[in-house]
């Protein structure tokens, strides 16, 4: 083989696995925000590697990727785990995306228009109609924020909150599981009033209301110890 071909084999495969990697790093984390695999479970490159039908090369790349987002620990010489969080660390996420998601909101409201308020809008009512269905409400609640900062152009701003929303999400899981009808009801009504602010361009209004939605929920959550137990039993 001339030295050109070799190349641009390499180049190949490397492409390849790269493909791969970024396949097998979204598997597992939609499994994670799911709550398939819970905090502390094991993940074994083995069963991986079997899992998505592919070598050991692109699931290391994936665990990589997955420990730069926080939702994997790897400990050398000895595995990879799905990431826990303390109550102290939960907290901390949270102080974070209390600031941090009212300025991605703003810099998305000016590009949310009228259909992507329209959906906005329709998001909001299928969560208040979803109940008291956990998983229907983590999964439309989740496309509503993802939704609300998706006009936004950003560097950096965008992946990080991303990034704080799913190192977060087995928690949020095993809370929003014990609501009352009450705090539903409060979440419901602060979804329609952040839609009804953007509607009238008050984006102050909006950021205020989500800062509020953000803060009620960390400081439940500090009430509520036994959640980062039940998360990393998985019993929800």
């Amino acid at each position: 083989m001339s030295g050109h071909s070799e190349s641009t084999a390499i180049d190949a495969a490397r492409s390849r696995d790269g493909d791969a990697g970024a396949r097998i790093a979204d598997g597992i984390r939609a499994a994670i925000i799911a709550g398939a695999y819970p905090p502390g479970t094991r993940i074994r490159q083995e069963d991986v590697a079997a899992e998505f039908g592919a070598s050991r090369v692109p699931v290391r790349e994936a665990i990589r990727q997955l420990e730069y987002e926080g939702l994997v620990t790897v400990v050398p010489n000895a595995g990879a785990w799905v990431s826990r969080l303390t109550l102290a660390e939960c907290e901390e996420v949270y102080q974070m995306r209390e600031r941090l998601e009212p300025l991605l909101l703003r810099y998305s409201a000016p590009g949310l228009d009228d259909d992507r308020l329209g959906h906005l809008g329709e998001l909001a009512q299928r969560i208040s109609d979803a109940g008291d269905d956990t998983e229907a409400f983590l999964t439309l609640d989740r496309e509503f924020h993802l939704a609300s900062y998706a006009a936004a152009q950003t560097a950096q701003l965008d992946d990080l909150v991303l990034k704080l929303w799913n190192t977060t999400a087995p928690y949020r899981r095993a809370y929003v599981a014990s609501w009352s009808a009450e705090a539903r009801r409060i979440a419901h009504e602060e979804h329609h009033l952040m839609v009804a602010a953007l509607r009238d361009g008050d984006v102050e209004e909006a950021e205020r209301v989500l800062a509020a939605h953000i803060r009620r929920t960390r400081r439940q959550l500090a009430k509520h110890p036994h959640v980062f137990d039940a998360a990393a039993a998985g019993s929800v």
